[in-house]
C-alpha cells in the first residue's frame, strides 16, 4: 500500500547486506592499512603510488563503498534512487579527505602527534562530508529531516574512529594486528553511518524530484561493487610492482 503524504516512513534493513556492507569496510581498511606503512621511504619521501593507494583503499572501499552498500540494505515504502553526480563527488571527496589525513598522520615516516591530530579531525570531517553528501544524494518521495542531536553523536564517532584508524595505520607492524584493527576500523565506520542512518526521518511527499542523472536498484549494486573491485585491482598491481622493483634492487645489490 502507497504511504500517505505527510507519513514517516519506517526503513527496514536487509541483513544480509548489513553484514556485506562490514565485510567491504573491513577489506578496504586491511587494504588501507597494509598500505600506510609503505606511504613514506627510508629517506621521508612520499610515495605518492602507495599514498594514492592508502587513500584510495580507506575513502573509496572501506568508507564509500561501505556507505552505499549499507544503503542498499536501507528500505522503505517508495522507491530510492540517487543523483549520480552526487554520489560520484561524494566518491572523490571521501578519496581525497582520507588521502590527505593520511599524509597528515604519517608526517613524512615519523608519525606526530600534531599531524595525527589534523589528520583525525579531517579525516572525521571527511567521512561525515561523505556520508551526509550520500544522504542528500537520495532521490525519493520523500523530505528528509535529520535530527541534530544525532547528527552530532555520528560526527563524534566519526572522528573517534579516525583518530583510532591513522595511529593503527602508523603505529601497528605485525599482520594480526592489522587484521584486528581493520575489523575494529570497519566496526567504527558501521557504527558512524548507522547512527547517522538514524538522524534521518524521512516524511512522504507527492513526487520525488526530477534530476537529470539517477542511478538505483541493480545499477547501484553493479556500480558499488564494480568501484571495489577495480580500486582492489589497481592496488594490487601498484603493490605487486613496487614489490617487484625492491626484489630487483635487492639483487642489483648483491
Amino acid at each position: 500500500m502507497d504511504p500517505l503524504l505527510g507519513q514517516l516512513l519506517a526503513p527496514k534493513y536487509d541483513a544480509a547486506l548489513v553484514l556485506l556492507s562490514y565485510m567491504i569496510s573491513f577489506w578496504g581498511a586491511l587494504l588501507a592499512l597494509q598500505c600506510a606503512k609503505s606511504m613514506f621511504r627510508k629517506d621521508g619521501t612520499l610515495d605518492l603510488g602507495m599514498t594514492i593507494c592508502a587513500a584510495a583503499s580507506l575513502g573509496g572501499i572501506g568508507i564509500w563503498s561501505m556507505h552505499f552498500l549499507a544503503m542498499q540494505a536501507y528500505r522503505l515504502t517508495v522507491p530510492i534512487a540517487y543523483d549520480v553526480v552526487l554520489t560520484a563527488a561524494s566518491l572523490a571527496a571521501a578519496i581525497v579527505i582520507s588521502g590527505i589525513a593520511l599524509y597528515l598522520a604519517g608526517s613524512h615516516g615519523k608519525f606526530k602527534v600534531s599531524g595525527w591530530l589534523a589528520g583525525s579531525l579531517l579525516a572525521g570531517v571527511g567521512v561525515c562530508v561523505m556520508h551526509y553528501m550520500g544522504m542528500y544524494a537520495m532521490n525519493l518521495r520523500a523530505t528528509m529531516l535529520l535530527n541534530p542531536t544525532i547528527v552530532v553523536i555520528s560526527i563524534v564517532i566519526a572522528i573517534a574512529a579516525a583518530s583510532a584508524a591513522l595511529w593503527l595505520a602508523f603505529n601497528l607492524t605485525r599482520l594480526l594486528h592489522r587484521v584486528i584493527a581493520a575489523l575494529v576500523m570497519a566496526l567504527a565506520v558501521c557504527s558512524m553511518h548507522y547512527v547517522g542512518m538514524y538522524a534521518a526521518n524521512m516524511i512522504c511527499t507527492s513526487n520525488a524530484p526530477l534530476i537529470p542523472l539517477k542511478i538505483g536498484g541493480n545499477y547501484l549494486d553493479v556500480s558499488v561493487y564494480a568501484v571495489a573491485g577495480l580500486l582492489s585491482l589497481c592496488i594490487f598491481w601498484v603493490v605487486l610492482g613496487r614489490s617487484m622493483d625492491e626484489n630487483k634492487l635487492v639483487e642489483t645489490l648483491r
